[in-house]
């Protein structure tokens, strides 16, 4: 085989990975882009050692798909979800509140959790206030080892991850695994998105 013919054959396998890896995360509500993956690759008889699609390329085909096959469902709740994340990123003002993820970037899907970034003075603040809050919660596992802890917060119709940093790590720029700057939005830039995303009146 020439190395056209295996430079095409990789980004046709790449292409179908990242298709499959996008439909898991719609239908199945897996968030995590690498296991999405991973299972793609198990689901077309390729090793995980093949080489994978970017997250950035899975990201791209889970909105066709998204717009393709679940455009109303999709956009009524990433909206639902926006206007949660608002709720709660309105409450708590005092920890330094930022949106990011899928609710942040539009591609939230029936599956989909709320990430929100807090820069406390102390993790133990946070859970003293939504103790005060009645606002029941639980510990996950952190992502990364920069986040001090999540705080958990399962409602009827939504879910959301308080992730927490030390306090002098708000001014510093995240990045994905692929290395991109992960986004991240204040109130003011959610509200106008929830503000945005909503239908205009008949």
């Amino acid at each position: 085989m020439s190395g056209r013919q295996d430079r095409q054959r990789n980004s046709q396998q790449r292409s179908h990975l990242a298709a499959l890896a996008a439909r898991l995360m719609a239908q199945d509500g897996i968030s995590d882009l690498t296991l999405a993956k991973r299972k793609a690759a198990r689901g077309l008889g390729l090793p995980e050692s093949v080489a994978m699609p970017d997250d950035s390329e899975v990201e791209a085909e889970l909105r066709i798909y998204q717009r393709l096959f679940q455009d109303q469902e999709q956009q009524a709740r990433s909206r639902h979800l926006l206007r949660t994340a608002a709720r709660l990123m309105a409450t708590m003002q005092r920890f330094h509140p930022y949106l990011t993820g899928s609710v942040l970037d539009g591609s939230a899907g029936r599956h989909a959790e709320i990430d929100i970034q807090l820069f406390p003075d102390s993790a133990k603040d946070v859970e003293i206030f939504l103790l005060n809050e009645g606002m029941a919660f639980r510990h996950s596992l952190p992502r990364t080892d920069r986040a001090e802890a999540v705080l958990t917060i399962v409602g009827d119709d939504a879910v959301a991850n308080l992730v927490i940093y030390p306090r002098d790590e708000e001014r510093v720029s995240f990045r994905t695994r692929d290395g991109k700057i992960r986004e991240r939005a204040r109130l003011d830039v959610v509200n106008r998105l929830l503000a945005a995303s909503c239908p205009p009146a008949p």
